[in-house]
């Protein structure tokens, strides 16, 4: 029987909060916000074969914030494209799991990234590519709201928009924070919605920790590129990580750890 999307979002913030305790990497809060989302992309959205990774036919999917790649590899694990005993490896001396998502050796990834701005470029170039070729494969692209700061979005957004890539889909993980502040004090992104519209594509906005919501917005069908707005709790699902901005870097450690393996374990996030 088939994982549900709420049992897999669970266990991709176990892996990952473990997996970033024994290699004393970084990046938890991201990634446990944007659990959620490679849940509902992996487990009801993306047209894969984890059996088959270079599937020509396959849904190609991005990690633009990299530094969240812990959340993306224990995903690709549950859903079988390799061993989950081989997470235990991240972040290690020689592991193909390094701590910014890589795909150097490692199935299902299609590209690493990691310096900020440079996914939804790489996807905007792959759908491109896919109209040009007549392929009917989509092309997803997760991305930081902190990251809209790059102006290479803004010219990838152009493109897409001019070019009608309405296979193109970018989810923005929208939780507020970034670094070392919020995204607001740093560089005021609102209107965003409106900003989005002007540059030429489809705007859902949703839950980003609600899988029906996430769902239906990623499955929205329109004749431009859409781009999702998930808005997401960073730190979600460990109580003392909500919304603080110190887990962006901060390693769990002894008790900190078994808290949050405890509160992960009996609650349903």
């Amino acid at each position: 029987m088939k994982m549900g999307t709420n049992e897999l979002a669970r266990r991709i913030r176990l892996h990952s909060l473990r997996m970033v305790n024994s290699g004393g990497s970084s990046h938890i809060g991201s990634v446990l916000s944007i659990a959620d989302i490679l849940a509902v992309l992996y487990g009801r959205i993306l047209n894969i074969r984890p059996n088959d990774p270079k599937w020509d036919l396959r849904d190609r999917f991005i990690l633009s914030k990299g530094h969240a790649g812990a959340g993306v590899y224990a995903a690709l694990a549950e859903v079988g494209f390799f061993d989950i005993s081989l997470l235990k490896n991240h972040y290690q001396d020689g592991s193909i799991f390094s701590g910014h998502v890589s795909h150097k050796g490692v199935p299902g990834v299609e590209v690493s990234t990691g310096s900020l701005g440079h996914g939804l470029p790489i996807g905007c170039g792959m759908a491109f590519a896919a109209k040009i070729d007549n392929k009917s494969h989509k092309v997803f692209v997760l991305m930081s709201d902190g990251e809209l700061d790059e102006g290479s979005n803004w010219e990838a957004m152009m493109f897409s928009a001019h070019h009608d890539l309405n296979n193109l889909i970018a989810i923005i993980d929208s939780n507020g924070l970034q670094s070392m502040d919020t995204t607001e004090a740093t560089l005021s992104l609102e209107p965003l919605v409106d900003k989005l519209r002007a540059f030429g594509w489809h705007v859902e906005e949703v839950d980003g920790h609600s899988h029906d919501d996430l769902a239906k917005a990623l499955c929205v069908r329109s004749d431009k590129p859409t781009v999702v707005i998930a808005n997401t709790v960073k730190g979600k699902g460990v109580s003392y990580m909500e919304n603080q901005i110190a887990w962006h870097y901060k390693t769990p450690k002894d008790e900190l750890f078994d808290q949050a393996i405890q509160e992960l374990m009996s609650n349903s996030v």
